[in-house]
């Protein structure tokens, strides 16, 4: 699965962000699919903190790319995806992690083992 995720540069307390096309499984600074714009929150001008590659973004979310949750919010305020639609999504998604957790605590892969008592 293709993720739309942020990958940190810069240096310490100077820090900037690449918006690339990354598989789920590659790490935060792994391999990348394609970049698709970049972020820096240090940016004093509103229109230099976001650069996006429009089209190339839509293409990725057509082909079902799925974009993290800081960019999601990114891609929304710049107005690339409608919020709502996507804030469904992502009540969807969080629901689903919190039924997952319940059940595992319902119902332990490694129960706890019983101390024997030597006589």
């Amino acid at each position: 699965m293709v993720r739309i995720r942020m990958q940190r540069g810069g240096r310490r307390h100077i820090n900037y962000f690449r918006i690339n096309a990354i598989e789920k499984r590659v790490k935060r600074d792994g391999a990348v699919l394609e970049n698709l714009g970049w972020y820096n929150p240090q940016a004093k001008d509103k229109a230099k903190q976001v650069h996006l590659e429009i089209d190339r973004i839509k293409h990725w979310l057509s082909v079902g790319a799925q974009p993290s949750d800081t960019v999601l919010h990114l891609l929304i305020k710049a107005n690339v995806v409608e919020g709502k639609e996507w804030a469904d999504r992502l009540a969807a998604r969080i629901e689903a992690v919190k039924t997952n957790e319940a059940r595992k605590a319902a119902h332990p892969q490694n129960p706890p083992k019983k101390e024997e008592k030597k006589a």
